[in-house]
């Protein structure tokens, strides 16, 4: 179940990512994370922490309940 939260949640990270236009570089930068590791966040290799997840979804105008919605 975990996994597959981290998928959903790397989905939902994605898509708000996409809807506002940003690159992975971008917010990889932002994150100051290389690129790949941003993209292990989307795909649900690597989960969240805590500040991540606020930080992200202030910058995608999104609430942590969009992030976590099946």
């Amino acid at each position: 179940m975990e996994d597959e939260l981290a998928k959903i949640v790397g989905r939902n990270l994605r898509d708000a990512r996409k809807l506002k236009k940003i690159p992975q570089k971008t917010i990889a930068a932002e994150l100051g994370k290389s690129q790949p590791d941003y993209s292990d966040y989307e795909t649900g290799k690597i989960q969240l922490d805590y500040e991540k997840i606020v930080y992200l979804c202030k910058r995608y105008d999104i609430t942590p309940n969009d992030l976590f919605d099946f």
